[in-house]
């Protein structure tokens, strides 16, 4: 600690400062540094906005993935008829008993609804639209038993969960038989497991990049002001207090760098939306794609921000100590 610092913090310490006074001059001094953080990134504002780009460009990617993701987990969704399970019934129940199962799985907090199909009912639209319609005049008895087709509730629609409500309907007494097409549901889930894992995966290995670039930056940042950190340090200036504004420049670095990523994904998912739009005019289907909402808009603002303070973090609390004055 020099002479002159040593001489200035004696006479400080003869003036009392209320803590008011202090919180306040507190963020003062924050605010002046990140102001003062935001003109030295203006100094130089192609180089600034390099890393800034980068920054929200890395984070595109995945925020686009998460897009197409959400709206691939929302067109499963709507495909509830994928876990409808058919009950076939014994032939020997009576009408009531159908009824009376009719009513108590509608009540079932597992099933959203049930539909009953007659016998009578499914030999008739059997014999209009088969083709057999003469030769099933010779029947002597309808070969057909009633069904109960159930739309489990929404808890019971994963694979797992409607395997398990299969089976607790297979243990109702009136029930002959039940079929559910597990396979199906299972490949579906797979396939988004898969595509979510594969985003989460590119994710961090792109936030990892986004800390590792933004630290480097901040680094070189330090070195290029290794004599001003000097001076500051000989005159007694603490290492937070030097650590501030290279901070704020990373905060800087994410602020910038989100809304690059909020525009770049608006134009991803217009380019999107193009062809989901000519699928959907394929299919026959009023499918339109979903972009971020607007708290997924600033859960992404506030990562870029976070990984942008946490880059210069890691790089100030290294490089900063390092520089001492001989």
């Amino acid at each position: 600690m020099s002479l002159l610092f040593r001489s200035r913090q004696q006479g400080a310490q003869q003036v009392k400062i209320s803590g008011f006074r202090r919180f306040v001059m507190f963020w003062v001094h924050n605010l002046q540094q990140a102001v003062a953080s935001l003109g030295e990134l203006a100094r130089y504002p192609f180089a600034s906005l390099m890393t800034m780009a980068v920054l929200g460009l890395s984070l595109t990617l995945p925020a686009t993935l998460y897009v197409v993701v959400k709206n691939t987990e929302a067109v499963g969704a709507s495909w509830q008829h994928a876990s409808e399970m058919t009950l076939f019934l014994r032939k020997e129940l009576s009408q009531q008993e159908i009824s009376t199962l009719h009513k108590r799985l509608s009540l079932s907090n597992d099933i959203e609804s049930v539909r009953w199909i007659d016998k009578d009912e499914a030999l008739a639209e059997f014999r209009v639209h088969s083709g057999f319609g003469d030769a099933l005049k010779g029947l002597a008895q309808n070969p057909l038993p009633d069904v109960l087709v159930v739309l489990p509730a929404a808890h019971k629609r994963s694979a797992g969960q409607a395997q398990q409500l299969a089976q607790q309907l297979r243990q109702e007494r009136e029930v002959e038989q039940v079929r559910l097409d597990l396979d199906w549901l299972q490949r579906l889930e797979a396939l988004i497991n898969l595509v979510r894992d594969g985003l989460l995966a590119l994710a961090l290995l792109l936030c990892l990049s986004v800390v590792l670039i933004v630290g480097n930056t901040i680094r070189l940042n330090i070195l290029s002001k290794r004599e001003e950190i000097m001076v500051m340090k000989l005159v007694g200036a603490t290492d937070g207090f030097i650590q501030r504004p290279f901070l704020y420049t990373g905060v800087w670095y994410g602020v910038v760098g989100g809304l690059i990523a909020w525009i770049a994904t608006w134009i991803m998912m217009a380019w999107i939306a193009g062809a989901v739009a000519q699928i959907s005019e394929l299919y026959e289907s009023q499918f339109s794609l979903v972009g971020l909402t607007g708290q997924e808009m600033m859960i992404l603002w506030l990562l870029a921000i976070g990984l942008g303070l946490l880059g210069s973090y890691l790089a100030v609390r290294k490089h900063v100590k390092e520089v001492e004055p001989q």
